[in-house]
């Protein structure tokens, strides 16, 4: 890799694969990142424009005329309206940067002879059967495509597809990254609506976190350090064409022991109340999500090693700092 294009990179995710790359003497190769980004729901600060390897964009990638862009080596397609407070508020631009944009960018990928990094999502296995989880890469999933959730889920699956058709038709390397809940420092306590953003801002103000539905449903989480190893090792060492899950396999853990976790872990004692779903929050969340991650541990040696507890505690020293 020596000419980077990364959209989506003002994100969470964004701004430490960005670090990552820049920062690293494992990319020393790298001569050029160019970053794209419209802030929709990401920062505007970023501590690398003044880096002579870094370029960025603002532009709104639905319009924006990829044929200005100069020749890259490797395309990481990372952008995307990953909450689903944001994919609920914006539903065709959701569908739209999944979709459209993946096929622009694969297009580009064609004719510079680049390498295509699609990052999807766990939500594209939607309620996995009892017997297929934890849920491995191959498991075909279960997602509706009428519901709230619906541009997001099948924006990414029609994005895999479109992955798969031009790895096999036009020969391009392609890699696909599936998600499993990464947090850690960076994420957004004000513009991200996720649970464990909502626990740091809960805890901050002192104030009752609303747990929706009956907060039984379980999740695994994946500390932002291991899952930037994970998907570096697939930008290093991925198979051409394969899919793989990112995340955690352990601990599986209900939303109202998470809460308990996180009390006792910070030591204050954060209270949570069960609501209904609010109409901006999609109500058809999956019950259980737990990743296999047996295809990275095998092809990538991909080992996550930071606890749930360790993870949180980091978090919320950061965001007691920031």
């Amino acid at each position: 890799m020596k000419k980077i294009l990364l959209t989506g990179s003002n994100g969470f995710l964004g701004t430490h694969i960005l670090s990552k790359l820049i920062n690293s003497n494992q990319f020393e190769s790298i001569t050029n990142i160019t970053g794209i980004d419209n802030f929709i729901s990401s920062n505007k600060s970023n501590i690398y424009t003044t880096n002579s390897k870094y370029n960025f964009i603002e532009a709104d990638l639905i319009n924006f005329d990829f044929d200005k862009l100069q020749d890259f080596d490797t395309v990481i397609h990372l952008a995307s309206l990953a909450s689903p407070v944001y994919y609920n508020r914006y539903p065709l631009e959701t569908v739209d940067i999944g979709t459209t944009v993946t096929r622009k960018l694969l297009e580009k990928c064609k004719e510079w002879n680049a390498r295509f990094i699609f990052f999807s999502s766990s939500e594209i296995y939607g309620n996995p059967s009892p017997e297929n989880i934890p849920t491995k890469e191959e498991y075909k999933g279960y997602v509706s495509c009428q519901g709230s959730r619906s541009c997001y889920d099948e924006s990414k699956r029609l994005g895999e597809t479109l992955c798969y058709i031009y790895n096999k038709k036009y020969n391009i390397s392609t890699n696909i990254i599936r998600p499993f809940n990464i947090y850690g420092p960076g994420m957004s306590i004000e513009t991200d609506y996720r649970m464990i953003p909502n626990l740091i801002k809960s805890a901050l103000k002192m104030q009752t976190i609303n747990i929706y539905g009956n907060g039984k449903q379980t999740r695994t989480f994946c500390y932002y350090t291991d899952a930037i190893e994970g998907i570096m090792r697939v930008l290093k060492n991925g198979v051409n064409g394969e899919t793989y899950n990112i995340g955690n396999d352990k601990p599986e853990i209900s939303m109202i022991d998470l809460v308990k976790l996180f009390r006792k872990t910070i030591n204050i004692d954060v209270s949570y109340e069960l609501t209904p779903y609010p109409e901006y929050y999609p109500d058809d969340e999956p019950i259980r999500r737990l990743a296999s991650i047996d295809k990275a541990r095998a092809h990538l040696d991909f080992h996550p090693k930071v606890t749930l507890e360790a993870g949180l505690t980091q978090t919320w020293k950061w965001a007691l700092k920031n």
